[in-house]
């Protein structure tokens, strides 16, 4: 009996170790904008769930292979940075709780069968998922994140590649407007979250050497930048408009809001609250307006 518990433990623990390893809790963050280009591209094209059930899962396996493979990568490239910023030191890559080599060929791996289950939908998704792939482990992961402060707007194209790939498993064409829509919507809303991110963890970022926006260039223009992007995030609530007039209110009311909160919040609190708050709200803005888009259309389909 002692031996099972043990056996069980051993199980638990490996289990973590890999999750940590793949960033699992962002794979399941990413899966919402890849539903919501998934359903997005059912009701614009009127096509039956359930005649793209096999497609789905393939999206659904095929995208999460990929994206644990990009975490895979960036944590063992980024083993010198994680082990001086105290959010990251515990990694599994960093106490070696998982030697390199196996990250290596856990990466190549998932890379290989990610990108494989994907081509069973379309060609296409196949190819976005390389190529977010290979944005965040090159231009991201190995250049920029280091080299520039503009670091968030090259990773923010890899972030966004979820809600393509989602629309793409179903509907091998990108050029819609309804999903190049979701697109932009996606890469501007990752600057408000990673910069308070930034903010928040200021002090680690610049023990670490990473050239953040808030590191370089201070909190207030950071705030400043902040709320042109959240502006930008406003007008593009109004393209929504080509879809549905209601998804366009709801994500107009929820841009505003983020304005509201970045103003006030800026002038109220002070700036480790102030990101913490706008973090916070960034996970709500991203979790109620994708979840709304694919509660309406699947209501549209069935």
């Amino acid at each position: 009996m002692r031996g099972e518990g043990n056996l069980t433990t051993q199980k638990q623990t490996m289990s973590k170790i890999l999750a940590q390893t793949i960033k699992a809790g962002i794979i399941t963050s990413n899966l919402i904008p890849l539903f919501a280009g998934l359903t997005l591209a059912l009701y614009t094209y009127q096509i039956s769930i359930f005649e793209k059930i096999p497609k789905i899962i393939f999206a659904l396996i095929g995208s999460i292979f990929v994206m644990g493979a990009a975490g895979a990568f960036n944590n063992l490239y980024d083993r010198d940075i994680d082990s001086i910023m105290e959010r990251t030191k515990n990694r599994p890559t960093v106490t070696e709780e998982i030697k390199p080599k196996a990250v290596l060929w856990l990466g190549i791996f998932m890379s290989i069968f990610g990108i494989v289950t994907l081509a069973l939908t379309t060609p296409l998704a196949a190819f976005l998922g390389f190529l977010g792939l290979f944005i965040y482990i090159v231009p991201y992961t190995m250049w920029s994140k280091r080299k520039t402060i503009y670091n968030t707007e090259v990773g923010s194209i890899s972030g966004a590649m979820p809600p393509l790939i989602g629309w793409a498993a179903i509907y091998p064409d990108i050029t819609h407007p309804a999903i190049l829509v979701l697109f932009v919507i996606t890469v501007i809303w990752q600057m408000p979250h990673f910069y308070a991110i930034a903010i928040w963890k200021h002090d680690e970022y610049k023990a670490a050497k990473v050239p953040m926006l808030p590191v370089v260039k201070g909190v207030k223009r950071t705030y400043q930048q902040t709320n042109v992007y959240l502006l930008v995030l406003i007008a593009t609530s109004f393209l929504l408009g080509t879809v549905s007039l209601g998804l366009m209110l709801v994500a107009l009311f929820l841009s505003v809001l983020w304005l509201i909160v970045s103003i006030f919040g800026y002038k109220n609190m002070d700036s480790e609250k102030w990101a913490k708050s706008m973090f916070i709200y960034s996970l709500l803005h991203m979790t109620i307006l994708f979840s709304t888009i694919i509660l309406y259309t699947l209501m549209g389909i069935f």
